[in-house]
């Protein structure tokens, strides 16, 4: 395994950690930091990738909406909602992006699966994510610069899925969307599900996790 940072933030503003990982893209295409992985929760927002064409609101219902440079459409973050940003140099990988989207869900199947949810892909075209028979749990939106990765995978633990109703996420119907506290009926130990996705992130990414100082001062 190659060493690298964990950046286990809590819960954090959109707008500073997206900053914050536009730095370590910068950093990171330096070799100033290593491969890092940034676990956060957000407060309510609703982002908007680069699918989606024209003019969107400032806000709905109260709720910001940002505009960024991932790939996708709509989507939503919030509390109870494991979100994870790697910043991965893809030049150490091939270079291949769908070989990174398939490790995301990978990790995040072999997450869901020690808790008995089976989850899987979905064959065709905007289908990125994870996804338990037709109902999608975790959702994917990534990017790349300079071969450098950023944003990167929401997993709903404990979400509110009410927000996803004010939203077409992903381009599909909000019931669509489900969360692990729905398909198991109860609220999911939040820590238990953070601890497995950076160990499963660890197996497949091949990278040492190293919680990081710098997740008390950024």
């Amino acid at each position: 395994m190659t060493p690298g940072n964990l950046l286990d933030l809590g819960q954090r503003d959109y707008n500073e950690v997206w900053e914050l990982q536009r730095k370590l893209v910068d950093l990171r295409g330096t070799d100033r930091v290593p491969d890092t992985l940034i676990l956060v929760e957000h407060p309510h927002i609703f982002t908007v990738g680069k699918a989606v064409l024209g003019e969107v609101p400032s806000e709905i219902d109260g709720v910001p909406v940002v505009r960024i440079e991932r790939g996708g459409q709509w989507t939503y973050h919030g509390p109870g909602q494991l979100v994870g940003y790697p910043i991965l140099d893809l030049n150490a990988r091939e270079r291949n992006v769908h070989a990174f989207v398939h490790g995301l869900e990978e990790v995040l199947i072999r997450s869901l699966d020690k808790f008995g949810i089976e989850a899987g892909r979905m064959e065709g075209r905007d289908k990125a994510g994870v996804w338990v028979g037709t109902k999608k749990v975790a959702s994917i939106g990534a990017a790349v610069r300079n071969w450098i990765t950023f944003h990167g995978f929401a997993l709903n633990v404990n979400t509110d899925m009410r927000y996803f109703a004010m939203i077409e996420p992903c381009g599909m119907p909000s019931s669509t969307m489900t969360s692990m506290k729905a398909l198991l009926g109860e609220d999911v130990d939040f820590d238990q599900v953070k601890d497995l996705v950076r160990h499963n992130f660890e197996q497949v990414f091949q990278v040492d996790l190293r919680r990081s100082i710098e997740a008390q001062t950024v």
